[in-house]
């Protein structure tokens, strides 16, 4: 069974890397690589600049770039893992394929958004780089904590992908604008994660939402790992340790691989019985 599931893995990787970047010739799927991290990074120093009015030494400034920059992860594994259903089911026909082929669907979702995930990848390296090389960013390869840092990433993409397998399954069920499903919760969830303004700053009944993410603690240890002391600028999660807020992620992540494999057998067995498998939606 493991190998079985390796097999789908990384059959599903390949394929996701191959429809991803077939779209253009090499060069021109670089570059475009390239100038959209960037422009979205011009965008938010413009839009700091004109609010903030202070420069990119302010502590904020690190804050809310980093914040950013891995936010980037959210969209390319939680709402691709969701849109690989809807791109098999709809754009190519062929989720029914899948269905009865040897394989397991999940498993299968996941390794479909590794290709998204060496493309977020990429845009958070550029996106890193720029911040150093131009605006001054305080973030030395030699002052990384690694191991901090490695466990934190490990966690947090797969908080991510088990987010991403509950959207993918309740899209299933869903005949009428589901493709806007994965990018909507994003979106949402950026204001609540903490990833541009520490959390105190939300209105206190809204705060609760920001805790009760797994991403609020996973960019709290990114930044730990990445600026180090300069992290403790924002005290929102300075009561914690790192030890606390890992282990703080590890079991919300643990808690939404159960929930995602729930979820995902509870919405199968819906879209089996209202034979939605194969539909087209908006039809």
């Amino acid at each position: 069974m493991l190998r079985q599931h390796a097999q789908t893995f990384r059959t599903a990787a390949w394929l996701g890397w191959q429809i991803e970047s077939n779209w253009t010739d090499p060069l021109l799927f670089f570059v475009f690589s390239v100038l959209k991290p960037i422009s979205s990074v011009l965008i938010l120093v413009f839009m700091y600049n004109v609010v903030a009015q202070t420069g990119p030494g302010d502590p904020i400034f690190a804050f809310i770039y980093l914040g950013n920059a891995f936010y980037i992860y959210v969209g390319a594994v939680m709402a691709d893992t969701s849109y690989a259903i809807l791109d098999d089911r709809e754009r190519y026909r062929t989720l029914k394929y899948l269905y009865v082929a040897p394989i397991s669907v999940p498993v299968y979702l996941v390794g479909r958004a590794v290709a998204r995930f060496v493309i977020g990848t990429l845009a958070v390296a550029i996106t890193l780089a720029a911040g150093v090389l131009f605006f001054g960013l305080p973030i030395s390869l030699a002052r990384v904590d690694w191991p901090l840092f490695t466990a934190s990433m490990l966690l947090g993409v797969a908080s991510l992908a088990s987010l991403g397998l509950v959207l993918g399954a309740w899209t299933l069920t869903i005949r009428n604008e589901p493709w806007f499903l994965g990018e909507a919760v994003a979106a949402a969830m950026y204001l609540f994660s903490g990833a541009i303004f520490p959390l105190d700053i939300l209105p206190r009944w809204l705060q609760p939402i920001g805790f009760a993410l797994p991403m609020s603690y996973w960019l709290e240890l990114v930044r730990r790992s990445v600026l180090g002391d300069a992290a403790a600028a924002f005290p929102t999660f300075a009561a914690l340790s790192d030890g606390q807020l890992l282990l703080i992620l590890a079991a919300m992540t643990l808690v939404l691989a159960v929930i995602a494999a729930v979820a995902f057998r509870f919405f199968d067995r819906v879209a089996r019985d209202r034979g939605l498998i194969d539909v087209v939606s908006n039809f």
